[in-house]
């Protein structure tokens, strides 16, 4: 008999108000928002207040400009994650609908597109501010993996994105008639938590290893590198659990039960993988950069 691990069942919301027949939620979605950008902005701001880990002992910015910075960055996660999960993921459906586009409270964020969001809002920033930018790409990946784990946590505890069908003692058996729609299982579908992999990979991991090298091996000193490294492992971190998680819906058919949006003979790639192959690629570049330039 196989053993399995039971869905904790928490619910999406934490607690909710009717006023005036309107009903307002919070829901752990958006309190790992919340959550992940106020850690982030505690990390960042620490960072600039202690000299001797930048070059010349001169941080990039202000703690009066991070804070300015914030909304620039809430909106740059938003706008940017929304629309990239409508151009990336379902461009068809959204032609057809575009009312929806932005009923963001209806699911549907991308982290690629999110991560594009803020880049540009960054770049902008900066050119207006005459704050160099690869410096603050680095401040901006000591923050990233805290929101990474937060959302991944979400992810799990909404029952989204799980993993692929598993027989492994740690699959979950998550609840919905899709999570248990598995070819070939009779009875209960248990599934890989690919979100606790991601969530592991891309929050804990990456960001103990960039918090480590940003106060112990000074490499904020050499502008870009840390910033190359987060791109970097954050696409590595996803290639590999893209092996591990069910693709997309809309990219899974009767000849493709893989969801590959390439295939090379028996071999392919998800979308994520896909989106993930450029990000190591520039991260290694950024990498590769500040060393020959220090």
């Amino acid at each position: 008999m196989q053993f399995v691990i039971p869905f904790p069942g928490i619910g999406n919301e934490i607690f909710s108000i009717d006023i005036g027949g309107f009903d307002f939620a919070l829901r752990w979605y958006a309190l790992a928002y919340i959550v992940g950008i106020i850690i982030g902005y505690r990390i960042v701001l620490r960072a600039v207040r202690t000299p001797r880990l930048w070059r010349d002992e001169t941080p990039p910015t202000t703690p009066e400009l991070l804070e300015a910075f914030l909304t620039w960055a809430i909106l740059g996660i938003i706008l940017g994650g929304r629309l990239g999960f409508v151009l990336f993921y379902q461009p068809a459906y959204y032609l057809q609908n575009p009312a929806e586009i932005l009923q963001v409270w209806n699911g549907g964020m991308s982290f690629h597109g999110g991560f594009l969001g803020v880049v540009i809002a960054g770049l902008i920033f900066c050119k207006k501010h005459g704050i160099k930018m690869l410096s603050f790409g680095d401040l901006m990946a000591m923050a990233a993996p805290v929101g990474l784990l937060l959302g991944r946590l979400a992810n799990f505890n909404s029952a989204e994105l799980w993993g692929r069908p598993s027989t492994l003692p740690w699959a979950v058996i998550f609840p919905g008639i899709a999570a248990q729609n598995c070819p070939d299982v009779i009875g209960a579908c248990a599934r890989h938590p690919s979100q606790l992999y991601e969530a592991a990979m891309e929050g804990l991991i990456l960001g103990a290893v960039v918090l480590f090298l940003a106060w112990r091996r000074d490499w904020l000193k050499k502008p870009g590198q840390l910033m190359g490294l987060f791109i970097a492992g954050y696409g590595v971190s996803r290639f590999i659990v893209e092996f591990f998680r069910q693709a997309d819906a809309q990219f899974i058919t009767a000849t493709n039960p893989m969801g590959y949006v390439m295939q090379f003979g028996d071999f392919g790639l998800t979308k994520g993988q896909q989106l993930s192959l450029p990000m190591i690629a520039i991260g290694l570049i950024f990498i590769l950069l500040a060393r020959k330039r220090t």
